[in-house]
């Protein structure tokens, strides 16, 4: 999967079901309370259609087409909020059971094209269209409070500082690139070689993930969803940079519908901490330390559409 800066024409998933990997595809704003989540706005789809899926099948798939349209099927409601809402599993809490064994269809059409979230952005449009189905749909309530949890602090690995070999700071300007893309012209930087980090975005699949042009405080955010606990910079580095990362995860890919790509994984390659120490020169410090979660007041389950 690879989010870009600008809005791809069409962005879609098809695995078997993985929580943390599902959830990286909206997973990129930080946790807002029901409340405040649409201060200013009130963003919904123009029509949306909620059904129970009972079939039975372990693979789901999100997908955001041209023309606004988006689909998430066979999906437990679980994953549909912490999408909407750029949260952990760990941090939706006072949930009842079915969130987690009932799956749901959804198809909603948007007034207009409606891209991925930005890594490191505010909530994006589709994520505050997902949180106004969540509460007409489903009637969800929610209130946020800070608890105190184990997290992994990211440090630097060496006393001198020094970087790994997949880390090094960006040599793309990556705001005339937004620019140029914004305004339909022409892009200043040609697409990244086969394997290399992608030129101010994001390419992230299961034991990969490759950035460019981003601050340390996105790698610590997209640390977070493999690590399973939050994730916060502590680097004392500024600025935006290119890294790449590859490891084995605990748990590997099954492989997914017929003719769909299952990226290459060493069985016995590092795990993400040996990966982030030898590979980016970085290192995963456990510690606590507040954490934002979710608290579920009220949910039903939706009338079918």
């Amino acid at each position: 999967m690879e989010l870009h800066t600008a809005s791809e024409p069409t962005t879609t998933m098809k695995f078997p079901i993985v929580p943390r990997l599902i959830a990286a595809f909206l997973c990129a704003a930080p946790v807002w309370a029901q409340s405040s989540a649409t201060t200013g706005t009130n963003l919904k789809f123009e029509v949306a259609s909620v059904k129970p899926n009972t079939s039975g099948d372990g693979r789901v798939m999100i997908g955001v087409q041209p023309g606004g349209r988006y689909t998430a099927t066979n999906l437990p409601l679980r994953l549909i909020i912490r999408n909407a809402y750029g949260i952990q599993d760990f941090q939706l809490v006072g949930a009842p059971a079915w969130i987690d064994s009932e799956r749901f269809d959804i198809i909603a059409k948007a007034e207009q094209d409606i891209g991925p979230p930005i890594p490191g952005g505010p909530p994006s449009p589709i994520q505050l269209m997902l949180r106004s189905l969540l509460e007409e749909r489903f009637k969800l309530a929610l209130h946020s409070e800070k608890r105190e949890l184990p997290i992994y602090a990211l440090v630097l690995a060496r006393p001198d500082g020094k970087f790994g070999p997949q880390l090094q700071p960006t040599k793309t300007d990556c705001s005339a690139l937004s620019g140029a893309r914004g305004r339909g012209g022409p892009r200043p930087e040609p697409p990244p070689p086969s394997g290399g980090p992608p030129a101010c975005g994001v390419r992230m699949m299961p034991g990969q993930l490759a950035a460019g042009g981003f601050p340390m405080a996105l790698l610590a955010q997209q640390l977070s969803q493999s690590a399973q606990r939050v994730v916060v910079d502590r680097t004392g580095l500024t600025g935006n940079y290119d890294f790449e990362l590859k490891w084995t995860p605990d748990q590997m890919p099954q492989g997914g519908p017929p003719g769909a790509p299952v990226p290459a994984i060493d069985p016995n390659g590092p795990s993400l901490f040996t990966a982030v120490q030898e590979q980016l020169g970085l290192k995963l410090e456990s510690t606590k330390g507040p954490v934002e979660v979710l608290v579920v007041d009220r949910v039903e389950r939706p009338t079918p559409d």
